[in-house]
C-alpha cells in the first residue's frame, strides 16, 4: 500500500507496557512497506532481551526495525542522542517511503522526537564515570544534595525517588556550569513532517492482567538466567530497570523468589499507569482500544494517512 498523500508522515504507535504496541506497529509498517522506529529507553542495548521484551524476528514479520540492541550495556543514552538518532533514520525514511513508524513507551523518547529536546552540553565520559562512583560510595542521599546545592529550582520539581534523572540533572550542571533547570526552555520545534500520534489504552484490570501474563512468560522464557547474566554489572545504568533489579533483591537474598516475581508484575503495573498519565497531557493523541481486533486500529491508523 502506498501513502494516500504526498505529505511526509510520522506515525507514533504508543501506549503502556503489555499493550499491544510492537504488534501493531508491525502490522501498519507491513501495510505501508516502511520500517520502525523502536523509541524504548532499554531495547537500545544488547544482552537483556528477554526483560525489555525485544521484538522476535518472527514478531518482526520481515519488517525492519532501527535502534534496536544497538549498544553495548555500558554505554550512555539518552532522549537527546534518540531525537538526534531518529531524525536522522527517519529523514532518509521519509526520503524513500513517504511515511515512518515509531514504536514506544519510553515517554521522553517520544516526546523528543515529537517536540525537539533543549540543547545541553555533552557530559566528558571522566566527569560521568566520577560522579557515577560517588554515588554509588555516598548514595542517593548525597545524589539529592548535590542536586539541592547546584539547581534548588529544579530540585524542587524532580520526581526525588527517580534517581537516573537526578543523577542527569547533576551531571548537566557539573558540565553546563550553571543550573540545569536554566537550560530548559520547554520550547516546541516545528518538524518539516506531519505527525499522527496514537496510543493503545482500555480497561485497566485487562491490562493489568496482560501485564501479570507477560511477566509470568518472561520468567518461562529465561528470565532469571538472563539477570544472573548481568548480576556482576549489575550498577550500570541500564540495568535500573523494573525485572532485574527485583531479580538482583532475589539472588542477594532480600526477597523470594515468588516475592521477587509479584514485586515485578507490581511495579511493571504502576509504570503503565505512569505512561497513560503522561499521554492524556497529549491533546494530539488518538486513543485506540487496546482490546479491539487489530485490524480495527490498523484501519484507524490508515485513515489518519488520508488528505
Amino acid at each position: 500500500m502506498r501513502m494516500a498523500t504526498d505529505i511526509p508522515t510520522l506515525i507514533v504507535i504508543t501506549g503502556p507496557t503489555a499493550s499491544g504496541k510492537s504488534a501493531l506497529a508491525v502490522e501498519v509498517a507491513r501495510r505501508l512497506d516502511t520500517d520502525v522506529i523502536s523509541a524504548d529507553s532499554r531495547q537500545v542495548y544488547r544482552g537483556i532481551p528477554i526483560v525489555t521484551a525485544v521484538p522476535t524476528e518472527e514478531e518482526r514479520k520481515g519488517v525492519r526495525h532501527h535502534l534496536l540492541e544497538m549498544l553495548p550495556l555500558d554505554a550512555y543514552y539518552s532522549a537527546s542522542r534518540f531525537e538526534e538518532d531518529a531524525l536522522s533514520i527517519l529523514g532518509d525514511l521519509l526520503e524513500r517511503r513517504g511515511v515512518g513508524v515509531v514504536c514506544g513507551g519510553s515517554m521522553m523518547y517520544v516526546d523528543a522526537l515529537c517536540n525537539g529536546i533543549d540543547e545541553l552540553p555533552t557530559v566528558p565520559d571522566s566527569m560521568r564515570s566520577e560522579l557515577g562512583d560517588r554515588w554509588r560510595e555516598k548514595g542517593d542521599g548525597w545524589l539529592l544534595g548535590e542536586l539541592l546545592r547546584l539547581d534548588p529550582v529544579y530540585y524542587g520539581k524532580v520526581d526525588q525517588r527517580n534517581m537516573k534523572r537526578v543523577f542527569h540533572a547533576v551531571e548537566i550542571c557539573l558540565a553546563a556550569g550553571c543550573p540545569y533547570s536554566d537550560l530548559i526552555t520547554g520550547r516546541r520545534r516545528e518538524r518539516p513532517f506531519r505527525i499522527l500520534k496514537f496510543c493503545l489504552d482500555g480497561e485497566r484490570e485487562l491490562l493489568f492482567g496482560r501485564i501479570n501474563g507477560r511477566v509470568e512468560r518472561m520468567v518461562d522464557a529465561g528470565l532469571v538466567e538472563e539477570a544472573r547474566s548481568v548480576w556482576p554489572i549489575k550498577h550500570l545504568n541500564s540495568l535500573n530497570t523494573v525485572g532485574l533489579k527485583e531479580m538482583f533483591a532475589y539472588f542477594e537474598g532480600k526477597m523470594a523468589f515468588g516475592e521477587a516475581v509479584a514485586r515485578i508484575q507490581k511495579n511493571t503495573r504502576v509504570y503503565a499507569k505512569k505512561q497513560l498519565t503522561w499521554h492524556k497531557r497529549d491533546v494530539d493523541m488518538a486513543r485506540l482500544d487496546f482490546s479491539a481486533p487489530a485490524d480495527v486500529n490498523v484501519a484507524r491508523i490508515l485513515a489518519g494517512l488520508r488528505p
